[in-house]
């Protein structure tokens, strides 16, 4: 009896050891609407039948006592066996069949409209959502620029870059109304975890996508929960055993307005069927250095958080919403008014969020866009711009053709109101992945290109090429009149014309003229009051009164 007792209690130890493992490992959200969760139900069912299954089998064969029954063994084990593995066969096939029962209930052929609207598409007015930027405020750096010069800037720190590396994750953020993009350092080894996890991570690297100036911020409290943390500092470990029921999405790395790390760990709720339409429902923001974190749902999330949603989720709602506008067999035979997302994004910083960017193209062309979203990452409110053009690859190769001589490739386009026409923006490498060029592309006329060296000589370019074409909707500046009073006027003759230097009363300024300005220069005498038009200390126009 008391064998017995001593072997049940065995069998159940290793039964929940293992499944403990399973769990520690495998993290399964403890939630009816996760397929990982029916798998972990699975496992148990198999885990716990096969342990019950060989421990009757050992059982069996030590009740055999001569030795001429030992033929019998595997007939008596098999006997005792069959019970518990027919329970666990049929388990497992309810299991299965239940899941795809589910599966075709949420399917797309019979949720056609709902799959549609997970995302709901606004009429929005370019002009006005999307204000023209200043130069300075033009973002330059990508996500493979931005991993070159945190590279680099890593280097430089003798004191880190033996013991740390860089995580590539460069989250693209507003912070302190510029854009940025921000990654955390991560352990190089488990050894180097060993020598530093007591403190923590040190450090995490931002760089202004404008300037591309990286700084690497020295943390006076060290990160503890990390990608690269173990045992309970693991970061989905954490979250799981904080929110054991929550299903989690992607999760961001972002900074406060203070500069404080933050994780941001989105939660799906799905909106069809049982597990399908997957949304965000909320997110859980866990401080990196403390650990202390709290559930929001998705109105209530904090504005300095930019990126909740992922921008795979938004892609894929956007594909539904263009796929099924008049329902599932339209989508696959006639396909009116089909449309569907272009192979790429890119993001938009307006205000203080940040907004994934892609163009929307009919599923019968490649050459162009019907007009184009923009999805906030924190709300998921999205606009779309009817606004006809080339489809951003077609710009890029527009762009690279201008260099063609140069061999330049092309970033995927950024979208920049420019006098008041949607443009694209994008920045041109060479072969060693450095940036040394910058294109403007208009979207309706894709052939009409500036580049340049810097952002403003590519901007001066592209309007002037825009006047060329007569389609520039930026008005003609009134240039600024100012008047002045003449205190002192002297003339030399420079390459063989006669420059007039004029000194004005409260000016300490010198200014120069060509004689052609005006008839009236060699008969000019201080006193005079004069109305100027100046670019610098060149006098343009100038009109005596």
């Amino acid at each position: 009896m008391k064998k017995g007792i001593l072997a049940s209690v065995i069998k159940w130890a290793v039964t929940i050891v293992i499944i403990a493992l399973y769990y520690w490992f495998a993290l399964p959200p403890i939630n009816l609407q996760s397929r990982d969760f029916w798998f972990f139900i699975g496992f148990i069912i198999v885990v716990s039948v096969a342990i019950n299954a060989f421990s009757q089998l050992i059982a069996a064969i030590k009740e055999m006592k001569s030795p001429e029954n030992v033929v019998g063994v595997p007939k008596i084990g098999f006997k005792k066996m069959a019970k518990p593995i027919k329970f666990a066969v049929i388990s497992v096939l309810s299991l299965v069949v239940l899941s795809a029962v589910m599966s075709i209930v949420g399917s797309e052929l019979f949720n056609a409209k709902s799959y549609n609207q997970l995302i709901t598409l606004k009429d929005g007015d370019f002009v006005t959502d999307v204000a023209e930027i200043n130069q300075e405020q033009i973002p330059v750096v990508d996500k493979d620029t931005a991993t070159r010069l945190g590279q680099r800037k890593l280097g430089e720190m003798a004191d880190l870059v033996s013991q740390f590396e860089i995580q590539d994750i460069y989250t693209q953020i507003n912070y302190k109304g510029r854009p940025v993009r921000v990654t955390p350092l991560m352990y190089g080894d488990i050894i180097k975890w060993f020598n530093n996890q007591s403190e923590g991570i040190p450090a995490y690297i931002t760089v202004d996508m404008t300037t591309q100036e990286t700084r690497l911020v020295r943390l006076s409290e060290g990160i503890m929960y990390s990608e690269g943390e173990y045992f309970m500092r693991d970061l989905t470990r954490a979250l799981r055993f904080k929110y054991p029921t929550k299903i989690f999405d992607n999760v961001s790395f972002e900074i406060d307005d203070n500069g404080t790390p933050y994780w941001v760990a989105s939660v799906i709720d799905f909106k069809i069927g049982f597990w399908s339409g997957s949304d965000i429902d909320g997110a859980v923001l866990m401080n990196a250095q403390t650990g202390e974190s709290k559930y929001y749902k998705i109105d209530e999330i904090p504005t300095w958080v930019d990126q909740v949603y992922n921008s795979s989720m938004i892609l894929e709602q956007l594909n539904y919403n263009g796929k099924y506008r008049s329902g599932f067999f339209n989508s696959i035979f006639g396909q009116s008014g089909v449309l569907q997302p272009t192979d790429g994004h890119n993001y938009l910083a307006i205000d203080d969020d940040v907004y994934l960017y892609t163009g929307m193209t009919s599923v019968t062309s490649d050459e162009s866009n019907v007009g184009f979203v923009l999805t906030n990452l924190r709300t998921k409110a999205t606009k779309f711009y009817t606004i006809p053009g080339a489809e951003e690859y077609s710009a890029m190769d527009s762009a690279e053709g201008q260099v063609q001589h140069l061999n330049y490739t092309s970033t995927f386009p950024l979208l920049l109101n420019v006098s008041d026409r949607p443009t694209y923006f994008m920045s041109l490498k060479d072969a060693a992945g450095l940036v040394k060029m910058y294109a403007f592309v208009d979207v309706n006329q894709y052939q009409i290109v500036g580049t340049g060296s810097t952002v403003e000589s590519a901007r001066e370019d592209y309007i002037s090429k825009l006047k060329t074409e007569n389609v520039s909707d930026e008005p003609e500046q009134e240039p600024e009149k100012i008047v002045k009073v003449i205190e002192n006027i002297n003339s030399a003759v420079v390459s063989g014309n006669t420059v007039y230097y004029l000194k004005f009363a409260d000016d300490e300024a010198i200014y120069t003229a060509v004689v052609t300005k005006s008839d009236l220069l060699p008969f000019a005498k201080a006193g005079q009051t004069v109305e100027l038009v100046l670019k610098g200390n060149v006098i343009e126009k100038i009109e005596f009164k």
